[in-house]
């Protein structure tokens, strides 16, 4: 693996994860563990994206009498799920998070054109004024990821204040990505080898949707763009 962007933040590859990834890899895991065990990475991300908002310094008094000189959490942030895939992320943040404000984007390749098409978006009406926690499992060649920043940033989000939670990531999408928007953060549970000659992530997940849902898939639609 060449070097990461220092805007990329890759979970540690441990033993447990590489275990989970390789369950929910296996084409023929089923749903249920595949739901349980998906969410259990998720949760990971979710933390480890938390834990890159910016702090407030706060002192309690501990029950001894004593000062701990501690931390207050981020208090303006909100959630964006990119329908649908994205919303299999959101009761891991709100499992963390238990008020936080979700807002949806609806992004669609056009099937004539094969590029991304906007469809429906609905957005906290102050996200300009928060973090956002931007939620698409998969990040093949950046298409869909694109569009979606780009509805943030017309809504006067900065750059640097979106963090790009992701399941899945190709080289080739993260370098679209930072080419594009340098100042964002990137929080994902593994970097794929390559895109094959039809985009699709190898050793890849297949469509991460579909298999969440329990739906069929009659292409990898959503995983291509």
């Amino acid at each position: 693996m060449t070097e990461l962007n220092q805007n990329v933040h890759l979970l540690p590859q441990t033993q447990q994860l590489r275990a989970l990834q390789t369950i929910i890899r296996d084409k023929s895991v089923s749903r249920e563990d595949f739901v349980f065990y998906s969410q259990r990475i998720i949760r990971l991300l979710i933390e480890a994206a938390l834990g890159l908002l910016p702090f407030e310094k706060q002192d309690v008094e501990t029950p001894v009498g004593e000062i701990y000189r501690g931390l207050r959490f981020y208090s303006r942030i909100c959630g964006v799920s990119v329908i649908r895939a994205g919303e299999t992320m959101e009761t891991g943040l709100r499992e963390v998070c238990r008020s936080i404000r979700i807002g949806k984007i609806l992004i669609q390749r056009n099937r004539e054109t094969k590029l991304p098409h906007l469809y429906y978006f609905n957005l906290p009406s102050d996200i300009s004024k928060r973090h956002v926690l931007l939620l698409e499992p998969m990040l093949a060649t950046g298409g869909s990821a694109l569009a979606a920043i780009q509805v943030l940033i017309q809504k006067g989000v900065p750059e640097e204040n979106i963090i790009f939670i992701n399941f899945l990531s190709a080289p080739e999408g993260i370098a679209a990505l930072f080419e594009r928007h340098p100042r964002l953060t990137l929080v994902t549970s593994s970097i794929e080898e390559r895109l094959n000659e039809h985009a699709y992530m190898i050793p890849g997940i297949g469509d991460f949707g579909d298999r969440f849902f329990g739906t069929d898939a009659k292409s990898l639609v959503n995983e291509v763009i």
